[in-house]
């Protein structure tokens, strides 16, 4: 059965932040289906990825996945739980070799910044070209880049001397789930807490305006697995796979 609301994909999943983010409000493009407790939401141009998310029993998301992969386009990938994502690999041969890394969620509001924490984070105005310069030094393979639809805003946090020295993006939000993308602070003035107060601000806002705030991270990432986890992010475990066709 196709879900055509935003709604249907939350009651259909059980409201899980990442089937929910990746519908993305059900905005033009976005399609979804059930079939049985199986739920997949495909999702073009997500996060720099046209995305079929998948939840559910593996036998049941194999029969969906394969009822839905011929009305989407050739470049979707999987994604989903890790141990659902790797089963799918083993049951249908069209899907490659998963990638792995975390998702990680959280909702409630950041702890409030305890002694010596940097606080002076904020939206960004009109500062592409030292958010891209940023990128480029301290985060070369960063998702989020200056320029990229769905891309709403950047924040970013000064040193003494003006400059930027940490920035991270709402990106890919959604209104059900708050996107944080793009998370970088440069090789100099790591150590200070920049970054954990770029990512408290972000976080902050977003939950006040989405109620969940969401990112990806790779899994060897281990400090910045630290940071999120200090401001009350959970890990969970995902993987992608590209599909041959």
């Amino acid at each position: 059965m196709e879900l055509t609301t935003a709604a249907d994909v939350a009651a259909a999943c059980d409201d899980d932040p990442l089937l929910v983010w990746a519908a993305q409000g059900m905005r033009d493009g976005m399609r979804a289906w059930t079939l049985g407790g199986a739920v997949a939401v495909a999702s073009p141009d997500l996060n720099r990825r046209d995305r079929l998310t998948v939840r559910g029993n593996p036998r049941e998301v194999t029969r969906l996945v394969r009822l839905a992969l011929p009305q989407v386009g050739p470049e979707y990938r999987l994604l989903g739980d890790r141990p659902l994502v790797e089963e799918l690999a083993a049951r249908m041969e069209q899907v490659r070799k998963p990638k792995v890394f975390a998702w990680m969620d959280t909702d409630r509001t950041p702890p409030v910044p305890g002694d010596g924490d940097q606080t002076a984070a904020g939206w960004l105005q009109d500062a592409d070209g030292e958010v891209g310069a940023l990128l480029a030094r301290a985060a070369p393979s960063a998702w989020a880049v200056p320029g990229l639809p769905q891309i709403r805003r950047w924040a970013g946090l000064r040193a003494g001397d003006g400059q930027l020295v940490a920035t991270a993006a709402d990106a890919w939000s959604c209104p059900q789930v708050g996107f944080v993308a793009g998370v970088a602070t440069a090789a100099a003035a790591r150590g200070r807490g920049y970054g954990q107060a770029v990512c408290r601000f972000v976080f902050a806002a977003l939950a006040a305006e989405h109620g969940r705030v969401a990112l990806m991270v790779d899994t060897d990432n281990h400090a910045a697995i630290g940071v999120y986890g200090r401001l009350g992010m959970r890990v969970r475990p995902v993987a992608a796979a590209a599909v041959s066709r």
